[in-house]
């Protein structure tokens, strides 16, 4: 049967939808290029925001819809909405034919066959917390693309305030080094040229667990879990690039930050959420270090590796921020000079311990205050796009541009979009020297000055 995934959230979420798509290939379902084609829709579902779940939910209940012309048609959802609401998301979707939590993925095949033998509707969000253990089934990827993403450590134990992902997630566990690299030299046999390890709080690599068995010395001498691994994984023949995300500021050890610099695959870049520049409001987030902490984070990265992108989240709104600790994060961010900026407005989750204080920074002022920080970015990005204008930056080629499709695009090692025209015999995975011509808030432009083939 044909299937098609619409996804919504983090990178950890496009990472499952992938391996749940290969892993129903090889179970002989057939991707459907659009949700008109698929005899089978899901819904990879965020509960971070409630706009996320809203949106999933919106979704799920037009697919639905659609079931009245097409009778035979699954819907099903998958993901961390899942796993919060359990067998209550019957209740909040009415007509939907099965529901698969986050440790559950291994089982979405087993799941839908169980469905068209007609033994649904079918919801699976036990706890057992055995995902790790079925890590190998969900490696798969979507052949030719020359980039892809690799989980290295599923939950989290940070809990943070505002935060669900340790209720949908679950706590801390690192997949082993052998297995990671194992999944990524199968990768680089198949093309892939970049990869991203991804963790909710991935700078805890090992930390929980035991990552690393006997038998690998590290050549530049890293101790530390997640060091070790970006060396090993950089030193796997046919990877040129290797990203981590995301990170957090107690990560930014001087191992780290000497192993990103010294690793010349590693890339020049890193997401680092602040989420706020006051130093009261982080203490009520629970993010565990202070601005200052925060500071001298990014000044050990940008020491290290003098035109480091720095990308960040940041929350505004959150219960009892005031103007002024408001005009603290506004600061902080032109301070920082962040090369892009994720900016949210403030929701309660259920059953975090925010949900449990007064949402009391109005609507429309948590949406003044989320239009001022994206106007500042937008300038702030405009500034440090537009230095580059007449240089000359490596980018991997991904493949035509979503937008125009006379050109085409890829990221630069400090992940910052590149819109060029294409040559004869351009491929993906190429690697290019683009001369910028012209710089937006979140885009370059320009033309190619020499490719290198990745055969």
């Amino acid at each position: 049967m044909k299937i098609h995934v619409r996804t919504y959230g983090c990178q950890m979420n496009e990472r499952d939808t992938e391996s749940v798509v290969s892993m129903l290939e090889v179970k002989g379902h057939e991707t459907a290029r659009d949700e008109k084609e698929a005899d089978i829709v899901i819904v990879n579902t965020c509960s971070v925001r409630e706009k996320a779940e809203n949106k999933a939910l919106g979704k799920l209940g037009l697919m639905i819809a659609t079931k009245r012309d097409r009778p035979g048609r699954l819907v099903g959802a998958m993901g961390c909405m899942v796993q919060r609401l359990g067998e209550r998301i019957l209740d909040r979707v009415p007509g939907l034919d099965f529901a698969i939590g986050t440790e559950r993925h291994h089982r979405l095949g087993d799941v839908i066959d169980r469905v068209l033998a007609g033994g649904g509707p079918v919801v699976e969000v036990e706890e057992d917390r055995e995902l790790l253990e079925h890590a190998e089934e969900l490696t798969g990827h979507v052949a030719g693309r020359p980039s892809a993403f690799v989980n290295i450590l599923f939950g989290c134990n940070r809990g943070c305030a505002y935060c669900v992902v340790p209720s949908v997630r679950g706590r801390e566990r690192s997949r082993s080094a052998e297995s990671v690299l194992a999944e990524v030299a199968g990768l680089a046999e198949a093309g892939v040229r970049e990869v991203t390890l991804l963790g909710q709080s991935v700078m805890s690599y090992g930390r929980t667990n035991e990552a690393w068995g006997g038998g690998h010395a590290s050549p530049n001498g890293f101790t530390e879990p997640l060091a070790r691994l970006l060396e090993a994984v950089a030193g796997v023949e046919g990877i040129e690039r290797v990203r981590f995300t995301s990170g957090h500021a107690s990560g930014c050890t001087d191992e780290l930050v000497r192993a990103m610099a010294e690793v010349p695959e590693v890339c020049e870049h890193l997401h680092l959420p602040v989420q706020s520049g006051s130093d009261r409001i982080l203490k009520m987030m629970r993010r565990g270090y202070t601005a200052d902490d925060y500071r001298a984070a990014v000044a050990r990265l940008r020491q290290a590796m003098p035109g480091m992108g720095i990308t960040t989240d940041i929350i505004v709104g959150f219960p009892s921020e005031t103007e002024e600790e408001f005009g603290e994060t506004r600061r902080f961010m032109e301070e920082m000079a962040f090369d892009n900026a994720f900016i949210f407005k403030y929701s309660p989750r259920p059953g975090t311990p925010a949900s449990k204080w007064e949402d009391d920074v109005p609507a429309e002022e948590k949406m003044r205050r989320n239009h001022v920080l994206l106007e500042d970015q937008d300038r702030r990005g405009l500034a440090l796009n537009g230095a580059l204008v007449g240089s000359a930056v490596e980018v991997m080629v991904e493949g035509v541009s979503l937008r125009n499709s006379s050109r085409w695009s890829g990221r630069t090692r400090s992940n910052k979009i590149a819109v060029f025209r294409p040559e004869n015999g351009l491929a993906s995975g190429d690697m290019v020297d683009v001369v910028v011509e012209k710089a937006m808030a979140q885009t370059l432009y320009g033309a190619i000055r020499n490719v290198d083939k990745g055969e």
